[in-house]
């Protein structure tokens, strides 16, 4: 079985597209930091995603598997 990755537990690839899109990035990074409990996490999100955090997201996504985990809140 493939490696999960953040998005909901899906696959590395299909996170990946996830994060290239602007707008399934934002509300699956919303989601996915609710889901964790970190609430500060969300709310930067959701002021911020449309820019330097979706940047780092595709970056994160690409080198470390993995979306970015800034704020451990």
């Amino acid at each position: 079985m493939a490696k999960k990755s953040d998005y909901f537990g899906l696959s590395w690839i299909v996170s990946l597209i996830l994060a290239i899109i602007p707008i399934t990035s934002w509300v699956c990074g919303i989601i996915t930091r609710i889901q964790d409990g970190k609430i500060v996490a969300a709310i930067i999100r959701i002021f911020f995603g449309f820019n330097i955090i979706w940047i780092c997201d595709i970056i994160f996504m690409i080198v470390n598997k993995s979306i970015l985990r800034l704020l451990n809140v």
